[in-house]
């Protein structure tokens, strides 16, 4: 802070001295200028849009994997258009699958005893496959709301 001094014999009045803050602001200015490319993205999402008629059924060519939860043993039990999957043989299924479509997306529904990080685990394994897109589909979406 600085004072002004004079010759004046009366109460001097104090003032701030601003060009310290102007320069901590700018570097901070700088800096959130420099991280904010740096912000990591998410994976992209699509989510099937409901059809008037009713719930979301696989059509033709859709993928739906489903991680549903198996009430004996507490963990997460796969299917791929309802046929039995296991974790092991999801990457190879999913390569096989998609070894000659053009168009390589996938959906995701999930049981709602599941825990999300098996919904992760399916998607990491899908992404890994070469799936280029996986959406989720929701409790809300299946009943066509």
């Amino acid at each position: 802070m600085g004072m002004s001094v004079g010759e004046s014999r009366g109460a001097s009045i104090a003032e701030m001295n601003v060009v310290p803050l102007i320069d901590i602001l700018l570097v901070l200015l700088i800096i959130f200028m420099v991280i904010t490319p740096l912000i990591p993205k998410g994976l992209e999402a699509s989510v099937p849009q409901p059809s008037i008629d009713g719930p979301v059924t696989p059509i033709g060519g859709t993928i739906v994997v489903q991680v549903l939860a198996d009430a004996k043993t507490d963990k997460a039990v796969l299917k791929i258009n309802n046929e039995g999957a296991t974790w092991d043989s999801l990457g190879a299924r999913m390569d096989q699958i998609f070894k000659e479509r053009a168009e390589k997306v996938a959906f995701v529904k999930r049981d709602s005893d599941v825990m999300f990080t098996d919904v992760a685990r399916a998607i990491d394994i899908m992404r890994g496959a070469g799936i280029d897109k996986v959406g989720l589909i929701t409790a809300k979406l299946e009943a066509g709301k």
